[in-house]
């Protein structure tokens, strides 16, 4: 089954600049926002047309394929690729993912990162998991180049501990309820209207939003 993993919660990480005037719960990217400063991110990334690629829900419990261990083995992966990555709460879906990303303050208060540490935005780290997942997984299934996620994704910046508390339920549940996901496929007449693209707008009528 899908092993949930979490990290102890350091209060700094979620220390950010929020405007409220500029942050709308649908948008996909916040203009002139710094995604490489510390902060905690809930991401949330679809497959191409929604298929279904990861596993089966049995029992309200996310059961992973091949292909969805292949998933979870990369983003598990990414902190030792990208030093300023922590990982916290994520589940794998049958055809999405959710998870928390936590980019740290460079080790050492008051001192600049070495010349040489480049210090990858939250962007180039989904592109990173994206692009491993999908080379790994197309080689399995001999399909070089195949699109395995949808091109965008959607994220939201963690305000405070109890939006982080409260996404993490969300997390732990989504498998409980995937008879009513939007991303579930049997749900796509009810809530077909913003299925092109990856346009998540329903993200912003979720539980865990107040």
């Amino acid at each position: 089954g899908n092993r949930r993993r979490g990290i102890v919660y350091d209060k700094m990480a979620v220390d950010m600049k929020y405007d409220p005037k500029t942050h709308h719960r649908r948008s996909i990217r916040l203009k002139n926002f710094d995604y490489s400063q510390a902060g905690a991110y809930f991401v949330t990334i679809c497959t191409q047309k929604r298929e279904c690629l990861f596993g089966d829900i049995v029992n309200d419990e996310m059961i992973l394929n091949g292909f969805g261990e292949i998933v979870e083995s990369v983003w598990c992966d990414l902190p030792n690729h990208y030093k300023h990555v922590e990982l916290d709460q994520y589940v794998i879906m049958p055809n999405h993912f959710h998870g928390i990303v936590v980019l740290t303050d460079p080790v050492g208060a008051g001192f600049k990162p070495a010349p040489t540490m480049k210090r990858h935005a939250l962007p180039e780290i989904i592109r990173g998991f994206k692009t491993f997942s999908s080379r790994r997984i197309n080689q399995i299934r001999n399909t070089p180049g195949k699109k395995l996620w949808q091109r965008n994704y959607w994220e939201h910046i963690i305000r405070n501990e109890n939006e982080l508390n409260r996404i993490r339920q969300y997390i732990t549940d989504n498998p409980v309820k995937w008879e009513q996901d939007r991303n579930n496929p049997s749900d796509y007449v009810r809530a077909g209207d913003v299925r092109a693209g990856l346009k998540p707008a329903h993200y912003g009528h979720e539980s865990w939003m107040v």
